[in-house]
């Protein structure tokens, strides 16, 4: 039954576009089209994601950002059309898949610390 549905859901939205890998934590922006009128425009929502949930073609991401004091999240849907990019500024450290905690959070508290990559530093003699 799961290969079936999975076969349906390939065959209505085909190859999607390639996104970098992110996860809960993770400082994005996210590029995405709107249209008003006849008109077309791109805005950015930059933000954390605080949660991914689903998979495959139904894959879709929270994103959380502070908007002069107040609190803004956006579901997004990872195969949508309407998202044209998204761009990982920052991968976080966190020790949770559901970071619903930072709602109740402001100012220095709700930051979210940076993992640092190990850099390799060779001692020249």
């Amino acid at each position: 039954m799961n290969l079936k549905l999975k076969a349906v859901q390939d065959a209505l939205y085909g190859e999607s576009k390639q996104h970098p890998t992110f996860g809960p934590g993770d400082n994005i922006t996210v590029s995405y089209k709107i249209t008003e009128g006849n008109k077309e425009r791109i805005q950015e929502f930059r933000g954390d994601v605080i949660q991914v949930r689903g998979e495959g073609a139904t894959k879709m991401f929270t994103v959380r950002k502070m908007s002069n004091g107040v609190g803004v999240e956006r579901v997004f849907p990872l195969s949508s059309p309407f998202v044209d990019g998204i761009l990982v500024n920052k991968v976080g450290r966190v020790r949770r898949a559901k970071l619903f905690y930072q709602r109740k959070r402001s100012g220095k508290k709700s930051r979210i610390q940076e993992k640092r990559q190990a850099e390799e530093t060779a001692v020249a003699e």
